[in-house]
């Protein structure tokens, strides 16, 4: 035994007010839940156990907790703390092996107070990464204080053990021995938990799971890492001191929050080194770059290079790991640099009345980015061009000023120019930026005098006068202006456009007189306006020339005499049914035309005695018949016609009337217009006559084309429909036969041409679609003045005529050919048989050949058996 003086701290998560007890009267809890020996004593050989309890009066809970004390060469008071509302208990842990804290058997306290199932609870475990064993390594032994009666089981779950990563722990499942089995690496994996189990060797539970908490110390093994290799930024040239630029980032895979992964940035380098060697400094945590000296100049350095360098371990460079990477750091123009002329005087040339030419180009010279708004040039005529003749224009890639002639220039008005022209950029100067005096230049610009084409001055030129004017007047004076002032030269005159050849030009002096007398009723007229265009030549070098046009107004006279309107009309035969509305047409124009008066002639006297005018109005009158009946016909009407000119004219026109029988509402009947056409009766019955011809022969057409229709019919029943070939020989524009015809005469095909070659034939060999010998029937003749009572049985006689005529047409309707076959001359008609009967005589089928005796005999024989 040993004295034995000691505090263990115990602690209750909960609010204030929280009382302790202790079932030892050995050992005290104060309020801060300092456990204590009360005093000096004689601990047992091994080990001593009680139990602390907590009460919160206000919430009414309790806590229980056993405190077992080892006796040993090191003793290791542990401590269990419980969080509110569970029941605890505790479990050694010993690490190493030989400070092993081990549970006791718990026992019944003599208060009588009930054991608490305690869990298990164990610190964090730390475990370095990349160490190098040896392998495996024991981390901790895990032991319940039931061993000693049982045998008990450990095992561990859990990620790294029986979860990917696969046996990274595992755990010696009779001493609870846990081991690591190979180096870790926290940058693949910080942190483990696993839950460690006891269980019998039946597999029953014996503890609770305890939680195990492993955490993978970190080491430096990890450099900065830049994200990008190559940063590119941009700094206007002329910036002040701490001007921001750019930012890098380089991050560190190892543990932020230490020193391993604290990274520090510095320059190494900058390339080039002009104006100074530091031109920029970078902030040493953020990696921002900023400006620290004055003179960035675009014109002389556009481009500096700097090297930046990456450092963990707060920067230590003895112990730290670094990483480089570039900044390219580009400075960008500023307007800083204003335009100016190469030359302060440009001269150029340009000859009158052209546009579009560029007379000079001026050129400039400019430090600042070239194609940039700070380098393109913009340039103004400041003076010398009031009347805006010329303009300045940019050529997009040279830069250049080219002055152009926007408005024609006179050299008779203005024989040279002297220009002040100003050039600047397209954006402004920077602050404190002077325009340069070399900004502005003269521009001397010459006009060459050229030929210019004579023009008329009043150009349309209109005269006013009465057509009909004689030929050989003299109309105006149409002359033109040579504006060359200072050129002698002489100007011709000629002709270019007269539609009616009426004028004349004098060649010198531009006189227009009259070729032939003007009509205002011509074709060449319009509007009263004749049009002619003359041309006005000099004689420079080369000749110039100018058009003219000439306008003739022409007043109307009365040259024109009126006509009648209109020049045919039909009336009844019978007056007051209706009348002829005339009126008369004049070339003339007002006050040359109506009203007009509108009369017959005396002469002839059948004229006023047969119609009469009425006048409605000063262009309208009425012409109607003045007998009760006039025969029907076309009677030739005479009317007298005058204007109102000054003279009037008159004029005899000649309106056709055709008078004619009406019906009841006044129009001409359909007799009547044929009599009034001036037909007789003789000649309307041979009109119809001629119509009732057509009729009939109409009629016979109709009726023929029946009876082919049936003959067709019936000859096609004469052919067994087995031996119908129709359909395969009705081609009649072939030029050769086929396998089973070669060896045959072919022209015996052939249509004859004469009846004399029928005739001569052989017998027997005569094709029957040829038209039949035989005896002509008398058909009935045609009497040469129809009856009306005569026309039926002239048409009945004409069909007997027709149905009993072998030679009538069709005669090849049948299309029964020759030739069928080897050894056969007309192929086999012995299987045709006939049922029908008719009253049809057959007999002359005897005629047509041998050939067709067979159908002799079966139609023409009589009546069958």
């Amino acid at each position: 035994s040993c004295a034995l003086h000691f505090a263990v701290g115990l602690g209750v998560v909960s609010s204030k007010g929280v009382q302790y007890e202790t079932n030892n009267l050995d050992f005290k809890v104060g309020a801060d839940g300092t456990v204590f020996a009360a005093r000096e004593m004689q601990l047992p050989p091994r080990q001593i156990a009680f139990m602390v309890t907590a009460w919160d009066y206000q919430a009414m809970e309790r806590w229980d907790a056993i405190v077992r004390l080892l006796v040993g060469e090191k003793i290791f008071p542990h401590s269990v703390h419980k969080q509110k509302g569970r029941k605890s208990t505790s479990l050694e842990i010993m690490q190493p092996p030989s400070d092993m804290l081990l549970p006791w058997p718990q026992h019944q306290n003599s208060n009588g107070l009930r054991r608490q199932k305690r869990d298990w609870v164990i610190p964090p475990i730390n475990v370095p990464e990349n160490s190098r064993g040896p392998f495996p390594q024991q981390l901790v032994r895990i032991r319940s204080d039931k061993d000693n009666d049982i045998p008990i089981r450990y095992s561990i779950t859990g990620v790294g053990a029986d979860q990917p990563p696969m046996e990274v722990f595992n755990i010696d499942s009779m001493s609870g021995r846990m081991y690591v089995t190979r180096p870790m690496d926290r940058e693949e994996r910080a942190s483990y938990h696993l839950r460690a189990h006891a269980v019998d060797m039946n597999g029953n539970k014996v503890e609770n799971p305890i939680d195990l908490y492993i955490y993978v110390i970190d080491m430096n093994d990890n450099r900065p890492e830049f994200i990008n290799q190559v940063y590119n930024g941009s700094v206007d040239e002329g910036s002040k001191p701490g001007t921001y630029v750019m930012t890098v980032t380089a991050n560190d895979a190892d543990d932020s929050t230490t020193a391993n992964g604290m990274v520090r940035y510095r320059i190494v380098t900058q390339t080039p080194q002009s104006p100074s060697q530091n031109m920029f400094t970078i902030n040493s945590e953020t990696g921002d770059i900023v400006t620290v000296a004055a003179g960035l100049d675009r014109e002389k350095v556009q481009q500096y290079t700097v090297i930046v360098q990456a450092t963990d371990m707060e920067g230590n460079l003895n112990y730290g790991l670094s990483n480089t990477a570039t900044a390219i750091i580009t400075v960008t123009d500023v307007n800083d640099n204003p335009p100016e002329f190469t030359t302060s005087t440009y001269a150029g040339e340009v000859p009158e009345n052209r546009v579009e030419v560029v007379v000079a180009n001026l050129t400039v010279m400019d430090r600042d980015q070239p194609h940039s708004p700070n380098w393109n040039a913009v340039y103004r005529i400041i003076s010398g061009d009031p009347s805006g003749h010329f303009s300045i224009r940019t050529d997009p890639v040279t830069n250049e000023g080219m002055v152009t002639v926007v408005k024609a220039v006179d050299y008779e008005m203005n024989r040279a120019f002297m220009l002040t022209v100003m050039v600047s950029n397209q954006a402004p100067l920077a602050s404190g930026i002077q325009m340069s005096f070399q900004s502005t230049a003269g521009v001397t610009i010459s006009v060459m005098d050229i030929n210019e084409a004579p023009y008329f001055p009043s150009n349309h030129k209109l005269i006013r006068l009465e057509e009909g004017v004689p030929m050989g007047t003299v109309l105006t004076t149409f002359s033109a202006v040579d504006p060359d002032r200072f050129m002698q030269q002489a100007v011709r005159y000629s002709k270019l456009s007269d539609p009616a050849n009426w004028l004349n030009i004098n060649a010198t002096n531009g006189q227009i007189t009259t070729a032939a007398v003007l009509d205002r009723e011509s074709v060449y007229i319009k509007n009263n306006v004749y049009e002619a265009t003359f041309l006005a030549a000099d004689n420079g070098i080369p000749p110039a020339s100018g058009t003219g046009t000439l306008q003739i107004y022409l007043i109307d006279i009365n040259d024109n005499a009126p006509e009648l309107l209109p020049k045919e009309a039909q009336v009844c035969e019978k007056p007051n049914l209706n009348v002829i509305n005339i009126t008369a047409a004049d070339a003339d124009i007002d006050p040359n035309i109506g009203p007009y008066v509108f009369e017959l002639p005396f002469m002839p006297s059948a004229v006023r005695k047969n119609w009469t005018i009425t006048r409605l109005n000063g262009d309208y009158a009425q012409l109607s018949l003045r007998i009760m009946y006039l025969e029907a016909g076309m009677y030739d009407v005479p009317i007298i016609v005058t204007d109102s000119g000054n003279p009037p004219l008159s004029n005899m026109s000649i309106i056709k009337v055709k008078v004619c029988p009406c019906d009841e509402n006044g129009d001409c009947t359909t007799i009547g217009a044929v009599a009034a056409a001036g037909l007789g009766t003789g000649a309307i019955v041979a009109i119809l006559i001629c119509i009732i011809i057509l009729l009939t022969m109409v009629l016979l057409f109709v009726v023929w084309m029946k009876r082919r229709e049936k003959e067709r019919h019936t000859k096609q029943l004469l052919i067994d429909p087995e031996d119908d070939v129709r359909d395969n020989i009705l081609k009649y524009d072939e030029e050769g036969g086929g396998e089973e015809d070669q060896d045959y005469d072919l022209s015996q095909l052939q249509q004859p041409e004469t009846m004399d070659h029928v005739l001569n034939k052989a017998p027997g060999v005569r094709r029957v679609d040829e038209r039949p010998v035989g005896a002509e029937p008398q058909y009935p003749i045609r009497p040469v003045v129809p009856h009306p009572g005569d026309i039926g049985d002239f048409i009945n006689e004409g069909l007997r005529a027709a149905d009993n005529d072998p030679t009538a047409p069709p005669y090849d309707s049948l299309l029964v050919f020759d030739y069928e076959g080897s050894g056969s001359t007309a192929g086999s008609v012995s299987s045709l048989n006939s049922s029908s009967s008719g009253d049809q005589d057959y007999d002359y089928l005897n005629d047509w050949g041998p050939r067709f005796k067979k159908l002799a005999d079966m139609y023409g024989g009589g009546d069958e058996d």
